[in-house]
């Protein structure tokens, strides 16, 4: 069986010039799951596997989320170390993608983070009451003010992020560059059909999103009586059945054949397909991190590869 080669341990994000780990930690579960301690400690393991991307929203915990982040970046002053990812346009405070909305939300992120810039902005879904172009206009402003390096876009459609790079092209304002998206074994259409061609064509970058289908493809939820402890990690229940056991099983037999945890195996994949950069992994304290952290070494063969999309395709 021949091997595809390994995640290479620095991805470049599109056309953006920001290259990261290929795995990248998702701060919503800081300020809900996990305290200030453990997010911490999260970070700190992080960095010291070389991790690069931090990726949060200004919404998530209410914005503790942001500050427990800006706490951590704090102690650490080579800062162009971090890639600093954040979403707006769903806090109570700076809802929608009004320029005033965008300005606050920037402002209040920049410092709940403790930070002088933001590398990743995304717009945090779409919010077509307000027209692409005062959007986008805002963001040149910050641009121009060295307080957002790049834009992104997070849970658009994929008519949407081209409308976005239309209207950006046809008034010289910038583009998004970089996808933030829903993407594993158990969620593979949307971003296939919608996205990844857009991604390819436009050369974008892709961040997956929930690369492990919050916690089933862990092995953590068999049957419906296996409860989440947090109803973060609820919607895993949806994939309990015939079709994810058919899932589990796959993994279970590369697992045996590599050596790795399942979990490991499942990014593995997504970190095998074209376009994507990195994928961003809840982890409630540093164990549960390292527990996945390996598998951007993990490398599969095109069979075992062939054997997970014969059962999720």
């Amino acid at each position: 069986m021949s091997p595809v080669a390994p995640a290479p341990l620095r991805r470049q994000i599109g056309t953006t010039g920001v290259g990261v780990f290929p795995y990248g930690i998702d701060g919503s579960v800081f300020g809900w799951t996990a305290g200030f301690e453990a997010a911490i400690d999260v970070l700190d393991e992080f960095h010291g596997a070389g991790g690069t991307l931090i990726s949060t929203a200004d919404h998530y915990a209410g914005g503790r989320s942001e500050v427990m982040i800006g706490a951590w970046l704090a102690r650490h002053p080579q800062r162009e170390q971090v890639v600093v990812a954040t979403k707006i346009g769903r806090h109570p405070d700076a809802p929608g993608l009004r320029a005033g909305s965008i300005g606050a939300a920037v402002a209040a992120s920049l410092e709940r983070l403790r930070t002088d810039y933001i590398d990743l902005l995304s717009f945090d879904g779409d919010h077509p009451e307000t027209p692409l172009e005062e959007s986008l206009t805002a963001v040149a402003e910050l641009m121009a003010a060295g307080r957002v390096r790049h834009l992104s876009v997070s849970d658009f459609s994929g008519a949407r992020l081209l409308e976005a790079r239309r209207v950006a092209a046809s008034l010289g304002l910038p583009a998004p560059q970089a996808v933030f998206a829903e993407y594993n074994l158990m969620e593979r259409k949307r971003y296939e059909t919608e996205l990844a061609p857009i991604v390819a064509s436009e050369q974008l970058g892709a961040v997956a999103r929930l690369p492990l289908a919050s916690g089933y493809l862990r092995g953590d939820f068999r049957t419906r009586d296996d409860l989440p402890s947090s109803p973060m990690f609820a919607g895993a229940l949806r994939y309990v059945g015939r079709r994810g056991n058919k899932v589990l099983e796959a993994l279970e037999t590369i697992s045996h054949e590599v050596g790795e945890n399942i979990g490991r195996v499942a990014i593995a994949w997504i970190l095998s397909r074209p376009g994507i950069a990195a994928v961003v992994v809840r982890a409630k304290d540093g164990p549960a991190l390292l527990d996945q952290l390996p598998s951007v070494e993990l490398m599969l063969t095109r069979h075992q590869l062939a054997m997970l999309d014969r059962v999720t395709a």
